[in-house]
């Protein structure tokens, strides 16, 4: 069984300021704090910016043991899908501080509900990895189109990550899986805000949800059968407003942790 690795897509936000940071805590000492209480992050600034790779090094210093930094794909690379030579270099520049400290975990290609199954579409998820050779990838679909046996497949023959989500229950989006395709898994929390999903007032009302006991509870078997085929499995909470992913955490690890102790005890 593989190791379990659990944190928040991202970690630097104004509201968590006073819910889960302190007070007076000065920004430069936010990924510190939050180090002290998780052993991963997904990095999520990369899909807006391609950063220097100075602001990694700078992270990597920041944390201590075998903390893992999981990195979002530039929007180039899986929205409007025009990305060029240069950036992909200037991409890849960026994460070698972390690659060179073991830090760097996969890069997530989290593609739209407009990008959906195709023979197209499967061959550019090839073009991808020839792109990114060497590095991890994870895909996560948001269209349901993808849930097919071709594309767990496809991606295995890729050496490319599956990426299983707990979302709302709308038509057109994935339902809950537990699906490995390489060593590595990965589970991403965005919270089940059905009313404000599609078009939300504001994008942090998306993702506005706390999960309970119960909801996380469901997960549970579903985690240990992605580990029972991987090496290390990476969980992200992205229901970040007010840090609610904070919160969600903390509970699916203490589920986790009576679990094992359960498991063990028998």
């Amino acid at each position: 069984m593989g190791s379990i690795l659990v944190g928040t897509s991202g970690y630097s936000y104004a509201d968590w300021v006073g819910s889960f940071y302190p007070e007076d805590i000065e920004k430069k000492d936010q990924l510190i704090y939050y180090s002290r209480e998780f052993n991963t992050v997904e990095i999520n600034f990369t899909y807006y910016s391609l950063p220097h790779p100075r602001i990694f090094e700078n992270m990597s210093k920041k944390v201590t043991g075998d903390f893992v930094f999981s990195v979002k794909a530039h929007s180039s690379i899986t929205h409007t899908r025009d990305i060029k030579e240069e950036e992909i270099l200037k991409f890849t520049d960026s994460l070698s501080p972390l690659a060179s400290q073991n830090r760097l975990g996969p890069i997530l290609l989290q593609f739209p509900w407009a990008f959906k199954f195709s023979r197209r579409n499967l061959d550019y998820l090839s073009r991808i990895r020839e792109i990114f050779s060497g590095l991890e990838l994870c895909a996560e679909f948001r269209n349901s189109s993808w849930l097919d046996d071709a594309t767990i497949n496809h991606l295995k023959s890729l050496d490319m990550g599956f990426c299983n989500v707990d979302e709302p229950g709308l038509k057109g989006l994935l339902p809950p899986t537990s699906i490995a395709t390489s060593s590595t898994g990965y589970i991403r929390f965005h919270g089940r805000n059905s009313s404000n999903w599609w078009r939300p007032k504001q994008s942090y009302m998306r993702y506005d949800y706390l999960y309970n006991a119960e909801e996380l509870g469901e997960w549970v078997p579903r985690v240990r059968e992605v580990t029972a085929n991987t090496v290390k499995t990476l969980i992200y909470f992205n229901n970040h407003y007010k840090a609610q992913a904070v919160r969600s955490a903390k509970i699916l690890q203490g589920l986790m942790e009576d679990s094992d102790n359960s498991t063990s005890q028998n």
